[in-house]
């Protein structure tokens, strides 16, 4: 039986390891049909990822810090396949410092940076992709609980993440007579390379999951589902929103 996801191009961005959510998000992507494209910041990251990554899903350098780079990406994906059908956006990053430090002794420029990858990045992703996005596309981020409350030790990031989610809805009114939906998970907390830079993480792991309703932590493959069902034309009614697929922490 053919899956949702059938004949939709979907490109997905901040795969770092067979953990990461952006994997669980490709795999489900995948198994509901649709055809992937990866990118990687670097060779260090691609030759992580290669190992494990299908063959038949094409791989493209992109470093959001410039936005040249991702200006190219998108004009090779284009003259390489035309149209494609959405984009999730699975990139954040903080340095250690600013994450280990506190927001009140986050430096300027600890600051500016993890707008400019977390936050920022979201903007001329959606800005080159629209000429190639299709009639009716989606574009997905991923965004955190740490946005509209203060979790220990999430400090610049969960700034970072509300400042992404406003990207998210302000995107959403813009590019919505483009046939353009924009929306964000607000994944539960997850073992992954990202939350290992969170100062005491094994304590987030740990009170994330005795908040969920069945004491389970969410798993990749759940918030992949949920990234599937955007990435489909059966999400068409849906843009603007936070979607939380945590198993229910946001509710105490």
């Amino acid at each position: 039986m053919d899956g949702f996801l059938k004949g939709k191009l979907i490109v997905i961005m901040g795969i770092t390891n067979e953990r990461s959510i952006a994997w669980g998000c490709a795999q489900e992507i995948l198994a509901q049909g649709g055809k992937v494209i990866a990118t990687y910041q670097n060779d260090r990251i691609m030759k992580s990822i290669e190992r494990f990554m299908p063959k038949d899903v094409d791989m493209f350098e992109c470093d959001v810090s410039e936005d040249e780079n991702i200006s190219d990406l998108f004009k090779d994906i284009g003259d390489k396949y035309g149209k494609i059908d959405g984009i999730i956006h699975a990139i954040a990053y903080a340095d250690r410092k600013s994450l280990k430090a506190g927001l009140i002794n986050t430096t300027r420029e600890g600051y500016e940076l993890a707008q400019s990858i977390s936050s920022y990045s979201l903007i001329p992703i959606a800005r080159y992709a629209k000429p190639i996005l299709s009639s009716s596309s989606s574009i997905m981020t991923l965004t955190y609980f740490g946005s509209s409350r203060a979790i220990p030790n999430y400090n610049v990031m969960g700034v970072a993440k509300a400042s992404l989610e406003a990207n998210v809805r302000y995107l959403a009114e813009e590019l919505g007579m483009d046939g353009v939906r924009v929306n964000a998970i607000s994944a539960g907390a997850v073992k992954t390379l990202a939350v290992t830079g969170i100062k005491d993480h094994g304590s987030l792991l740990r009170e994330s999951e005795a908040r969920t309703v069945d004491k389970k932590s969410v798993t990749i493959k759940e918030i992949g589902d949920t990234a599937a069902f955007l990435m489909s034309d059966l999400s068409a009614g849906i843009t603007g929103d936070i979607i939380y697929v945590d198993k229910g922490v946001h509710l105490i």
